[in-house]
C-alpha cells in the first residue's frame, strides 16, 4: 500500500493582493489541490470559489476570530501558528521552548490550532520544527536556502508523530520531497501561481500515491471455448494509453492483464476507456488492493488501472455493461517459491479483447498454449476481497 499524499497551496497576503491570490486559489482549484493555506480572513472567499480543505494562519492576537467566523460560516478546517511569530523568525525564538507562545498555542486544550508553519532559518529553527511536531497534527516547513538534509532529519526523526508539509516553489521540488529518504514527506506547500506548475505538482502527487506492482509471466497451458456466459465490459471515467488495462481473473491470487479497448479495429472503433474485462464471477483488482466481483461494480465505484510496467492508478465506473457472449476458458501456469500454480480466468472470445504477453498485445482468438501471458500473482487467501490468514482452495 502507498502512502496518502497532499498539495497545500499557499495564498496567504504574503504572495500579494487578494485578485492575485484569487487568480492563484482558482487555478489550484481547477488542477486538484487539497488543501489551500490561507489568511484567516479570507476563508469564506475561498469558500466562495469551490470546494477545497482551507487552512489559516492565526496568531493568538486572533482569540475571538474563531468564534465570530463559525457564526458566518467561515470556519476553516485546520488553523495554523508560526505566521507573524517564533516560527517566521518575527519573534525570536526563545532560549526554552517551554516559553513559546506558539507551542503553548498548540497545546492550550481548546485546540485552537492544529498546524505550525517553521521556515528553517539555522538549526535552531530544524529544532523547534521538531519540538512542534510533538502537538501539531501536521507541521509546515520552508527552507529559505533549502537544503535536503535538514527535511531528511526531521523525516527521521519526527516519524509518525504528525504530517510532515515541506515547502516547495516548482513539481520538481515537490517529487524531491516526496522522495526523501524513501518514505518523503505527506505532503508539500507549493508557492506558486503559474496554473502549469499547479497542475504538474498535483500529478506528481498523483504519481507518489501510485502502487507499482510485480508483474510476471505465466505460461499459457490452455484456451478452450466454454460456451456463452455473462460478460461485463466495464467503462470508466478514463482514458487509457494502449499499454492500460486491469488485473481480472477467476482466482484472487493470480489475475491477467487485460488491456483497454484502444485499439481500433475493421470490426469496432476504439473505446480507450473500456476494459472487455470478463465474466461475472471474476475478480478485478481495486485502488485499495483487494478485489471486487465483476458483477458488484457499480457507477461511481472505483478500479485500479496499470500499465504493464506494473505503475497503477484509480479510475471511476462510469458504466458497466454485461451481456451474454460466447467464452474462452484461459489457463496458465505460474512460477512461485513453493513450484508452479495453475491459475484461469474467462474471457469473451472476441478479437478485440486482448491481452499483454511476452511478445507485446495479443487478441485472445490469436493465443495459444505456451504463450506468456502477464499476471500479478500474489499467494494470499481472500474473503470478501480482503486478505485473509488461512486456507482457501480456487479450482
Amino acid at each position: 500500500m502507498t502512502r496518502k499524499r497532499s498539495v497545500w497551496l499557499r495564498a496567504d497576503d504574503g504572495v500579494g493582493e487578494w485578485e492575485r491570490r484569487k487568480h492563484r486559489i482558482t487555478a489550484g482549484l481547477e488542477a486538484g489541490v487539497d488543501w489551500v493555506l490561507v489568511d484567516e480572513r479570507d476563508v469564506a472567499k475561498v469558500r466562495e470559489l469551490g470546494a477545497v480543505n482551507v487552512a489559516a494562519f492565526r496568531s493568538d492576537a486572533d482569540v475571538d476570530l474563531i468564534g465570530d467566523a463559525e457564526e458566518e460560516g467561515a470556519l476553516a478546517d485546520a488553523y495554523v501558528v508560526g505566521k507573524d511569530g517564533e516560527g517566521d523568525g518575527t519573534v525570536e525564538l526563545p532560549s526554552d521552548f517551554s516559553g513559546s507562545a506558539d507551542l503553548t498555542t498548540l497545546r492550550r486544550s481548546d485546540n485552537r490550532a492544529q498546524g505550525a508553519y517553521v521556515r528553517i532559518l539555522e538549526k535552531e529553527y530544524e529544532e523547534f520544527a521538531e519540538e512542534a511536531a510533538r502537538d501539531a497534527e501536521f507541521l509546515v516547513v520552508v527552507g529559505e536556502d533549502w537544503k535536503i538534509i535538514p527535511l531528511e532529519n526531521l523525516i527521521a526523526r519526527i516519524g509518525d508523530e504528525t504530517n510532515l508539509i515541506a515547502g516547495v516553489t516548482s513539481a520538481d521540488e515537490a517529487r524531491t520531497a516526496f522522495e526523501t529518504l524513501e518514505l518523503g514527506a505527506e505532503g508539500v506547500l507549493l508557492d506558486t501561481e503559474d496554473p502549469d506548475e499547479i497542475r504538474r505538482t498535483v500529478e506528481v502527487r498523483d504519481e507518489a500515491e501510485r502502487e507499482s506492482l510485480d508483474l510476471q509471466h505465466a505460461t499459457v497451458t490452455a484456451v478452450e471455448q466454454t460456451g456463452s456466459a455473462d460478460r461485463v465490459c466495464v467503462d470508466t471515467g478514463s482514458i487509457m494509453a494502449d499499454d492500460e488495462g486491469m488485473l481480472v481473473g477467476s482466482m484472487s491470487r493470480g489475475l491477467f492483464f487485460v488491456h483497454a479497448e484502444t485499439a481500433d479495429s475493421p470490426y469496432v472503433a476504439s473505446r480507450p476507456f473500456r476494459v472487455n474485462a470478463g465474466a461475472v464471477h471474476a475478480y478485478v483488482r481495486t485502488p485499495d488492493g483487494g478485489t471486487k466481483y465483476l458483477s458488484e461494480l457499480r457507477s461511481g465505484d472505483k478500479v485500479q488501472l496499470l500499465n504493464t510496467d506494473g505503475r497503477t492508478r484509480d479510475a471511476i465506473v462510469g458504466r458497466v455493461k454485461i451481456e451474454k457472449r460466447p467464452m474462452f476458458r484461459v489457463q496458465a501456469e505460474v512460477e512461485t517459491d513453493e513450484g508452479v500454480d495453475v491459475i484461469e480466468t474467462l474471457i469473451q472470445n472476441a478479437e478485440t479483447v486482448k491481452v499483454a504477453t511476452a511478445n507485446g498485445r495479443i487478441a485472445v482468438t490469436d493465443l495459444a498454449e505456451g504463450d506468456e501471458v502477464l499476471v500479478y500473482y500474489e499467494d494470499v487467501a481472500r474473503h470478501f476481497g480482503e486478505e485473509v490468514e488461512e486456507s482457501i482452495i480456487e479450482q
